[in-house]
């Protein structure tokens, strides 16, 4: 239904505020404090936050598809193993983050703003294990379509993180610290009161069994789908952030105006997410189920409505933005619509199981075609970030016409054989 895409979209809009109104905060340090808080959150998200979502969207297809075949034990049995996986990911994920000052250092950023971006990593580290497991009991309600209580954690979590924030930063002048520390107890906040909610409201009643010995058995079948979903998702989030690095290359202009652009796009990018998720849960209960008449029917809807909303989301009243990045802003609107596309086509395609081929369009669609296109133009043609985008938009494009192309083409009845064949073997329903 609408109120529950709406939902979804509320849901992610929440989680990604957290990070972005602790550095709002940050706005009145100095700029060398700005710089330091934004790169460290940049980096947070990507080599932290985004592993942990990619990786868990392997219970997009395997946690929806067990509930619509009504194996509501297995369920709670792939949250359990979705946990363990993810809290061992959080090993590499901060072997990489506390080398954030050197890796920054080698890229060519000033001493004192890679120092304060090390800063604020080393204190919201302790935080990443609370936002993987965060990250899982959001996939666990979705999974099963239920999405309020995320809505509801999410409001309750910023509130706390905006007092929290006012009271380290204006109240205690704790600087920098303080605003790290407030976003790790706001991780904290998230996953303990969504399990809070959880729990008292019995939403686990029917599908957690307690915790099973055999959560540790038949890791490869999550693995073969979570490192998949996480290129396709860490595919697309690195190109950008790799973009915002090479435009500081050029002035600070062009890095001042793709920020905007990014910033923009990072929310309009929200708006999608509703209706894939949607489609991803609805395409993968209905083929659990196998009811392959319901999963075209689910993965035509999502489409197009998000076709739909994508245009909607660009009223005539963004004229000031575009004044400010004029040249831009006339390749980011039909950018919206085909990346739209993409991010609804490739949710499906996790929830048919075939992340691998996503995985594949994306790596290809960015890294072998929009990315090399996008730095010739931004450098060789001195486009700047007009060429980025223009590299950019090439590469939504062919990805979105590909995923199409193969779901109109796919066997649903093969496919929905292969998907009723991923199984935990010696897990019985």
């Amino acid at each position: 239904s609408l109120k529950r895409k709406c939902g979804k979209f509320l849901s992610y809009l929440f989680d990604y505020l957290i990070i972005f109104v602790s550095t709002v905060f940050c706005g009145h340090l100095g700029k060398v404090e700005l710089d330091g808080v934004a790169l460290a959150t940049a980096v947070i998200s990507v080599m932290g936050i985004g592993i942990g979502y990619g990786l868990s969207a392997a219970c997009d297809t395997l946690i929806s598809q067990a509930f619509g075949a009504g194996n509501l034990h297995l369920v709670g049995v792939i949250t359990q193993k979705a946990i363990l996986i993810l809290l061992l990911a959080c090993l590499p994920c901060c072997a990489f983050l506390i080398n954030t000052e050197s890796i920054l250092l080698l890229v060519g950023q000033s001493p004192e703003v890679a120092r304060v971006s090390q800063l604020y990593v080393n204190i919201f580290l302790p935080g990443l294990p609370a936002a993987f497991v965060f990250i899982i009991e959001a996939k666990y309600l979705q999974n099963q379509g239920i999405i309020w209580p995320l809505v509801i954690t999410g409001v309750v979590a910023n509130l706390l993180n905006a007092l929290i924030n006012y009271i380290f930063l204006f109240v205690l002048d704790m600087g920098v610290p303080g605003s790290a520390a407030a976003n790790t107890i706001s991780q904290y906040s998230l996953a303990i009161i969504l399990f809070i909610y959880i729990r008292c409201t019995g939403l686990h009643k029917h599908t957690w069994p307690g915790w099973s010995m055999d959560c540790l058995q038949e890791w490869d079948s999550f693995i073969q789908l979570a490192i998949p979903s996480m290129l396709m998702m860490c595919a697309e989030w690195w190109t950008y952030e790799i973009g915002g690095l090479l435009s500081g290359l050029i002035s600070e202009v062009e890095l001042g105006a793709q920020s905007v652009v990014y910033g923009l796009a990072n929310i309009a990018y929200m708006f999608p997410i509703g209706f894939s998720v949607a489609g991803n849960v609805r395409v993968g209960n209905a083929m659990g189920a196998g009811d392959v008449a319901q999963a075209k029917l689910s993965a035509k809807l999502s489409i197009i409505c998000t076709n739909i909303g994508a245009n909607v989301f660009f009223p005539s009243s963004h004229r000031d933005i575009t004044m400010r990045v004029a040249t831009v802003m006339v390749l980011f609107a039909p950018f919206h619509l085909l990346d739209a596309t993409a991010v609804t086509s490739g949710s499906i395609v996790k929830g048919l199981a075939k992340q691998k081929i996503g995985a594949v369009c994306n790596l290809v669609g960015y890294y072998a075609v929009g990315f090399p296109i996008g730095i010739s133009l931004m450098f060789a043609a001195k486009w700047g970030i007009f060429g980025l985008w223009t590299g950019l938009l090439i590469s939504v494009f062919l990805q979105s016409v590909f995923l199409i192309v193969l779901l109109f083409k796919l066997n649903w009845n093969k496919a929905s054989e292969e998907v009723r064949n991923i199984e935990f073997p010696s897990i019985k329903s």
